[in-house]
């Protein structure tokens, strides 16, 4: 399942990364890999969506989101 089709309030699992070698690598840096453990904390149909990932809170674009898969 992609990120951007997550639940508001719900809690996933990475398993991988499916965009531009620069976008993923630096996805990489900010903790975002195979295995970690997000939360979706709020979503809007036409913004960027709020998860948190090791304890930080990122605001992660909709084109971003298609390309981040989860676990289903």
């Amino acid at each position: 399942m992609k990120l951007s089709k997550a639940k508001k309030n719900s809690f996933h699992t990475i398993e991988k990364i499916e965009l531009d070698l620069k976008v993923k690598r630096r996805l990489q840096m900010l903790g975002m890999t195979h295995g970690t453990k997000i939360a979706v904390l709020n979503k809007k149909p036409s913004g960027p969506m709020i998860i948190k990932v090791r304890g930080t809170r990122f605001a992660v674009g909709k084109r971003f989101c298609d390309g981040i898969i989860l676990e289903d």
